[in-house]
């Protein structure tokens, strides 16, 4: 259960009495600093969720999967963690995997976000003047690149190492605008998985 229990006012205020200031020296708390929505966004996982995967999501607000999970018992751990949004790769198959869309669009923090495991486009996505984020999987390659004011986001893969390359995932940040009418600001960053 969840609310809030007036307890009276704080010790020294009664002390003062009403209306009386508050001692000098004391601060009232200012303007809070606005805070990211943060997703956690993976690819590639190919059956396995690695205990620095699940480390590195713990807190997110949201989790982006760009196909290949594997199984559905990673889809199922994600899910225990935060909201998730995945699609269908080309190594999920059967019952569980018919259920996942091969191309998913999610509206976070007023930032579109369209993901597919191969070759998603930012054709169609998000309205006019919303910032796109375009997620995709499969080549096992991290990738950040902006192209025309969209953000192309690979996150590389977060299972076992291949092609020897080293395992990776991203994480994708949502600022609010600094302004009223303003568009929300996004950033990226590649995270190798396996330092320590």
């Amino acid at each position: 259960m969840t609310g809030t229990v007036d307890a009276g006012p704080p010790p020294d205020a009664a002390r003062r009495g009403a209306g009386s200031a508050a001692p000098t020296g004391v601060t009232e708390p200012g303007p809070t600093r606005p805070t990211p929505l943060v997703v956690g966004v993976l690819s590639d996982t190919h059956g396995h969720l690695y205990p620095d995967v699940a480390k590195e999501l713990d807190g997110v607000d949201h989790i982006i999967h760009a196909g290949d999970l594997g199984t559905y018992d990673v889809l199922a751990a994600l899910r225990r963690i935060a909201p998730v949004t995945a699609v269908r790769g080309n190594v999920d198959m059967g019952g569980w995997a018919d259920a996942l869309p091969s191309r998913a669009e999610v509206e976070l923090g007023g930032v579109c976000v369209a993901v597919a495991h191969v070759a998603p486009r930012a054709d169609g996505a998000g309205r006019a003047g919303q910032p796109v984020v375009v997620v995709a999987g499969h080549s096992h390659i991290a990738a950040e690149e902006w192209r025309e004011g969209v953000l192309y986001l690979n996150p590389g893969s977060a299972g076992p190492p291949r092609f020897g390359r080293p395992r990776t995932m991203a994480r994708l940040e949502v600022w609010p605008p600094r302004e009223a009418g303003g568009a929300p600001r996004v950033t990226a960053e590649i995270v190798i998985l396996g330092r320590g």
